[in-house]
C-alpha cells in the first residue's frame, strides 16, 4: 500500500513537472522575450517574461535564498506525505495536494538552477494580474485547498497526524506515535 503511495505521489510529481517544463520549452521557443499573444482578446494573453523571484517577483536577484527555501519546502513536503503513506482513504486528498505542490515547486526550482531565474508566460491583461506559469497553478491551488481542508474539514487529531505526533488507525481514533517511530 505505501509503496503505491509513493509511486503515484512521484509520478504525479513528476508528470506535473515535465509538462510545465514542456510548456515553458515552448514559450521560449515560440515567443520573443515580452512579446504578446492573445489568447482572449484583453482578457488571456500570453507573454513570455523572466522572473527572478517569487509571485510579483517577490525576492528577486535572491537566487540563493529561493533554492534553500524550495529545499525546505519540498523536505516538508516529504516529511508529511511520509507520515499520512499508508493511509488509503483518509489523507487520499492531501497526497495528491502534496504532489501537486511538489510538482510545481520543482517546476519552477528547474528553471531557478538551469536558467536563473523563471519563464513566466500567462496574463490576465484585463485586471494587470502578475504574469505566472503552469507550475504556480499547481503550487498556489495546492496551497489554498491545504489550508482551507485543514481549516474546515480535518481534525485537530488530523493535523497531529500530518506533523507526525499521532497514528490515525482505521477505526477512526488516534494513538500518539511510540517512541520508536513505528505505526
Amino acid at each position: 500500500m505505501k509503496r503505491k503511495q509513493y509511486i503515484v505521489f512521484f509520478l504525479i510529481v513528476a508528470v506535473l513537472a515535465a509538462l510545465d517544463q514542456l510548456i515553458k520549452y515552448l514559450i521560449v521557443q515560440n515567443f520573443a522575450l515580452s512579446e504578446e499573444k492573445r489568447v482572449f482578446g484583453n482578457f488571456l494573453v500570453l507573454t513570455y517574461i523572466r522572473n527572478e523571484g517569487t509571485a510579483w517577483g517577490i525576492f528577486a536577484g535572491k537566487l540563493v535564498f529561493l533554492l534553500i527555501l524550495t529545499a525546505v519546502i519540498t523536505t516538508l513536503i516529504l516529511y508529511v506525505f511520509h507520515n499520512i503513506a499508508g493511509y488509503e482513504k483518509k489523507y487520499r486528498i492531501i497526497r495528491i495536494l502534496l504532489a501537486c505542490l511538489m510538482g510545481g515547486a520543482l517546476g519552477n526550482l528547474i528553471d531557478r538552477i538551469r536558467l536563473h531565474y523563471v519563464v513566466d508566460y500567462i496574463y490576465v491583461k484585463i485586471i494587470h494580474f502578475p504574469v505566472f506559469n503552469f507550475a504556480d497553478i499547481f503550487v498556489t491551488c495546492s496551497v489554498i485547498l491545504l489550508v482551507t481542508l485543514i481549516i474546515f474539514y480535518y481534525k485537530a487529531e488530523d493535523f497531529d497526524v500530518l506533523i507526525g505526533e499521532k497514528v490515525y488507525k482505521e477505526d477512526g481514533t488516534y494513538e500518539e506515535k511510540r517512541s520508536d517511530g513505528n505505526k
